[in-house]
């Protein structure tokens, strides 16, 4: 008989699929405070590094799963993306390293920060004309900012890399969440190697993770393209900031 637990893991899963597909992240957004709010009712304590690695597992599949439906589509930059994927790929394993090696509370506290960011950067550009321009020369090392904070934070860099792709680089917004898509997975594997020898990563845990993802990510690929790219924009940011405020409670309003 499956446990509550791996129902609930599955069930996380499958939502950040969902959310992860439609605006382009690895659904570590929703996995790592998930998991961390979630699994001590059912009596699993978890750090967020441990989290952290989980998601690394629930980004690949959502690389995978939305990333083939979005190939299908004819959504994906696929150049733009194996040009931008090595500087995610090493800024992905450098901020893994760090990952194992720094508090919680700093972690939270960078990642509540990133997400604030990132959802300042899309409600000002809410009512851009998505329109195709030349790329800054800034966003090589913006994709490898984007990818430490995937091995760092766990949320397979999307919440940088959309903007990025579609502020600096660009690319209009569905494409630039599609290309995210597809770059995220090719990071989330070296990310989770490292996490893996660092002896964090549970294994049972992160398949029911990729087991809710794979289900959730092809659904939400699909969902994508009856959403208009202005509402896109506002869901997405209202995501990060009700996941940033989460966080900064937690670990710095209860302490």
């Amino acid at each position: 008989m499956i446990s509550a637990v791996t129902l609930a893991v599955i069930g996380v899963g499958l939502l950040a699929g969902v959310l992860g597909a439609i605006l382009g992240l690895g659904g570590g957004v929703v996995v790592v405070p998930a998991l961390e709010f979630l699994l001590p009712h059912f009596g699993r304590d978890i750090t967020i590094a441990q989290a952290v690695a989980i998601s690394q597992i629930g980004v690949l599949a959502v690389g995978l799963s939305g990333a083939a439906s979005y190939l299908q589509q004819g959504l994906v930059r696929a150049r733009t993306g194996y040009l931008l994927s090595p500087y995610t790929i090493v800024g992905g394993a450098a901020g893994s390293f760090l990952g194992l090696i720094l508090p919680a509370r700093a972690v939270a506290t960078v990642f509540a920060a990133l997400l604030l960011y990132s959802a300042y950067n899309l409600l000002r550009g809410l009512k851009r004309v998505e329109v195709e321009r030349e790329p800054s020369r800034l966003v090589p090392p913006a994709m490898t900012f984007a990818g430490i904070m995937s091995g760092l934070l766990g949320i397979g860099g999307g919440t940088v890399q959309v903007p990025v792709l579609n502020l600096m680089a660009g690319v209009p917004i569905r494409q630039a969440i599609a290309t995210s898509t597809f770059i995220m997975g090719l990071t989330a594997v070296g990310n989770a190697l490292v996490y893996q020898a660092g002896g964090l990563l549970d294994l049972r845990l992160a398949a029911g993770v990729a087991l809710g993802v794979l289900i959730g990510a092809r659904a939400g690929a699909s969902l994508q393209s009856r959403i208009p790219a202005a509402q896109l924009k506002l869901f997405f940011s209202l995501l990060l900031i009700f996941t940033a405020l989460q966080l900064l409670w937690k670990y710095w309003g209860q302490a």
